[in-house]
């Protein structure tokens, strides 16, 4: 995993920055910036497709997650689908696996899904706009994800209701319960500026780079079975 985190920034020009370096990268390495994997052209040359995360959910299986704002709700919505769906999994969790089921097979093309659900990111600044939703991005290529960002949440008051409302949410479902983390929480109250974090999947990237289609494949020590 590479992590980048620049200050006086914000999820878009992170995008800006992920999609300039893959691009830059990928010519440097094969001379050019489509590469081949799986019999698919994947073209990382800048800009690469934008999709907010709820639209690209509706386009891909007819579901809007806006519709149905509890975990009870979507969770009778998925079954009704004729999904299998384990009653222990949150709304955050539900709707990662509406993306992973329907969503990212999909996106072959260098794409980011932006603007997820507060749920499924503690740590990721609101928009402006909808404080449902937050500024966050994934990024996927060859129907996989390569990397993961967000606008760092940096206002502690904020943050700690964040911690207690999540803590509050997993006590009925049985799940461990962290306890909260005065150590970040001090340091956001000494003050963080303005922030954009990131993500890369090296592995993930690398694959790609070498059209392999397994992650064994690439790693300097893949985790070898036992002997029988």
């Amino acid at each position: 995993m590479l992590e980048s985190y620049e200050t006086y920034a914000d999820y878009n020009d992170v995008m800006s920055m992920l999609e300039e370096m893959v691009s830059e990268v990928t010519k440097e390495v094969l001379g050019t910036a489509e590469v081949e994997f799986g019999g698919n052209a994947i073209n990382f040359k800048p800009p690469w497709q934008r999709l907010e995360l709820r639209q690209a959910i509706i386009k891909y299986c007819g579901l809007d997650f806006e519709k149905f704002p509890d975990t009870d709700s979507l969770r009778t919505e998925m079954l009704r689908l004729g999904m299998e769906v384990d009653p222990q999994k949150d709304r955050g969790r539900l709707i990662d696996e509406l993306i992973s089921t329907f969503v990212e097979p999909n996106l072959m093309q260098p794409t980011f899904l932006l603007d997820y659900p507060v749920e499924m990111s503690p740590l990721a600044k609101a928009k402006p706009d909808n404080e449902r939703l937050v500024e966050r991005f994934e990024a996927f290529a060859g129907g996989m994800e390569i990397a993961n960002a967000f606008t760092e949440l940096n206002d502690p008051i904020e943050q700690r209701e964040r911690f207690l409302r999540q803590q509050k949410q997993r006590q009925p479902e049985g799940e461990p319960v962290e306890s909260v983390d005065e150590d970040f929480l001090l340091a956001l109250e000494y003050g963080m500026p303005p922030t954009g974090g990131l993500g890369v999947g090296i592995d993930r990237l690398v694959m790609l780079l070498t059209n392999q289609q397994s992650i064994r494949e690439v790693i300097l020590f893949p985790q070898l079975r036992e002997k029988p």
